[in-house]
């Protein structure tokens, strides 16, 4: 039943492409004009690459949260989704893993060529890209409740932002945090083990909060 449910969602994904590249779109334009706004200097572009591209990361992966339920909610799919022998918590969860995967994995390819850019040393390159791995879905599985709460209100592309950002922050902080400790020498463990509890927390408890969300917004 999962599989059939991914197989589902990337097949709906494929037939609206540009859903999927207009994030990546944003994410390399937004990288790609910051250095115009600070100068050219390269010590401080390589000190600053982390939050930049952790930032337009985290914008890019929300733009497209509006309609993780939207489509499916307004021809009647979703009510059939939510119907026995199907599992709320199981679609929540398979609606995050698809929305990564269509949305957040993309941006992962092009993060490497965008932190070459900015002149990350290769190994400072590796942890960021590790800490993104590890950060996306949780912003995934975030950005589903979100999207849940806010299935069938006006302005719920806004919501959503008002919701997810908020909650992001401590992914940001973690996963910008230890680029940044390697940078200065220190150690990065234990932000690479935060963002990972983190993400454990999230796969644990998003999926079922979700499911409920999206039983009140479909009675």
């Amino acid at each position: 039943m999962t599989r059939l449910l991914l197989l589902r969602e990337l097949r709906l994904a494929a037939r609206r492409p540009m859903e999927a590249w207009l994030p990546v779109a944003f994410f390399v334009m937004a990288a790609s004009l910051f250095p115009l706004g600070v100068g050219p200097e390269p010590e401080q572009l390589r000190r600053l690459a982390p939050g930049v591209l952790w930032v337009g990361a985290l914008l890019a992966t929300l733009l497209s949260l509006h309609s993780l339920y939207a489509a499916d909610a307004q021809d009647g799919s979703l009510d059939q989704l939510l119907l026995p022998p199907h599992s709320a918590w199981r679609l929540a969860a398979v609606k995050a893993l698809a929305h990564w995967l269509t949305h957040a994995l993309p941006l992962l390819l092009a993060a490497p060529l965008l932190g070459l850019m900015f002149g990350l040393p290769v190994a400072q390159l590796g942890l960021l890209m590790l800490t993104l791995v590890l950060g996306t879905p949780t912003l995934s599985l975030l950005g589903g409740l979100a999207a849940a709460l806010t299935l069938g209100l006006r302005n719920g592309a806004l919501l959503n932002l008002l919701i997810v950002l908020p909650l992001a922050v401590p992914a940001l902080i973690f996963g910008t945090g230890a680029v940044s400790a390697m940078q200065a020498g220190l150690a990065f463990d234990g932000h690479l083990s935060l963002l990972g509890a983190l993400l454990i927390a999230s796969l644990l408890a998003l999926p079922p909060v979700t499911a409920a969300a999206l039983r009140i917004a479909t009675p």
